[in-house]
This record gives C-alpha cells, structure tokens and sequence, in this order.
C-alpha cells in the first residue's frame, strides 16, 4: 500500500483505495493510469483525463519565459547537438519527445546530470514544453521552490489548499519535473518529502523529469538512496551532459 508522508517528520499516513490520491479512474474504465489499451493493442488517453486535469490546479505548470520557444531546431539546442560533449545526450531527449505519448504512458521519466550551464534545464524544459504543447498535465518545479509551495500548506485555511489535496495534485499529473535536485539542504523534513512524491509517481507509474548537478552516488547523499533507486527506475541511468558554462558562451 503507497504511503504518504504527512507534515511533520516521522508523520506518515497510508493512503486506501479510493483516495484522491491514489489515482483510481473516476470513471472506471482505466487502471487509474489515465491510459487504456484498445483491442488493437493500441494505448490511448483515458476519458477520465479530462477530469484529472481540472485536479491539477494549484501547481505550477507554466514554462519559465526563458525556456518558452526552446527547440530542436534553434540555439543553445541545436548548437548542443553538434558538440561531442553533448549530442549523444540530445539525440536520446529527441527519441524521448518523439515517442512522448508512449513514455508517458509507460511513466518513464529523463534524469540530466551535469555541471552548472551545461545545458540540463533547457533540454528538460523542452520536454515539459512539448509535453504541454501536446496537451498533458504537468507540474514545473526547482527543488527549493517546490519545498517552500508544500511549507506554505502547512499555514493553509481551506482543504482545497491542504497538504494532502497539493500532494494529490503534485502526484496525479502525467510529468513532475524538478529543477536543480539536490539542491536543498539536506533534512529529515526534505528526504520525506522527496520520498513520498517520488514513491507515489513510482507505483503509479507516473513520469519523472529531473536535473541536479550532482552524480548518483552525491546524490543519494543528499536526498537519500531509496529516493534515488527510484528515480533509477522511473528514469533509467542518469544522462551526463559535460563541456563549459553555455552561459559565458553566450555573451
């Protein structure tokens, strides 16, 4: 049974089917995926989609205005993908948003590691980009920012504001992406928080799209090596993007 840590560290409360966040289907007619297979064999949209996304309000789903307009096509990207550094790791984000409706549909996520500038956030914002384009639900995050969101539930008047009901939505969207993992200083608090959003989107088999500038054994340092082996799971080995500062490039 998924278990959700509450405000509070040491705090967890098992959740039961039928809870909202669970993720059963309202209507029951997928496994509460969002997703339904045809006779064909073909994975389409569930109907009850329509109705998860009217649950998402509340979380910040919106492209930073940097990131709007990033491409394939145009730099830093299109510059990323012909350097040596970095064009095996770009060749595997364009296969990713290619085949998008799949991965999401499977919950497979993209972990992007690497030095300060090298390029990790603008290829995870275009994921989320095209994700949003197509139409899925989505919730943008950097780590510090998507900690001080769920402290503020803790001073909230209304359940529409609760911890639970943000919780709910953070985790039934169809793509988390969160910026700069790791980045927080380390607390009991902040690896139950970490561990109970990751565990969920695991066992509901909901996609993950993370950066940090941490490598894996760093990063189970800070945020803890069960956050981490699932983050494995959901995004497969993390992909290391190297080279200089894209930014000192650029002026």
């Amino acid at each position: 049974m998924p278990r959700l840590a509450a405000p509070g560290a040491g705090n967890v409360v098992p959740l039961r089917p039928g809870d909202a966040t669970v993720g059963a289907c309202p209507l029951a007619k997928c496994d509460g995926t969002g997703w339904v297979e045809t006779e064909a064999g073909v994975v389409e949209p569930c109907e009850c989609r329509s109705l998860r996304r009217k649950r998402t309000r509340g979380v910040s789903s919106a492209i930073p205005p940097r990131y709007r307009g990033v491409s394939f096509d145009r730099p830093p990207v299109s510059d990323m993908a012909r350097r040596p550094e970095t064009r095996d790791v770009v060749a595997v984000v364009r296969e990713y948003v290619d085949n998008l409706q799949e991965m999401l549909a499977r919950g497979r996520g993209l972990w992007l590691s690497g030095d300060i500038g090298t390029g990790k956030t603008t290829l995870a914002m275009l994921v989320s980009s095209a994700a949003a384009e197509a139409g899925y639900s989505l919730a943008v995050y950097s780590l510090p920012r998507l900690l001080a969101r769920i402290r503020r539930t803790y001073d909230a008047e209304t359940a529409e504001d609760s911890y639970l009901e943000f919780f709910g939505r953070l985790t039934s969207v169809d793509l988390l992406h969160i910026d700069d993992l790791g980045a927080e200083k380390r607390s009991d608090w902040v690896l139950e928080q970490l561990y109970a959003i990751i565990d969920e989107r695991y066992v509901s088999e909901r996609a993950v799209i993370v950066t940090t500038n941490l490598d894996e054994s760093e990063l189970e340092e800070q945020i803890g090596a069960r956050t981490v082996s699932r983050l494995v799971e959901i995004c497969g080995d993390p992909l290391r993007l190297e080279g200089p500062d894209q930014r000192y490039l650029a002026t």
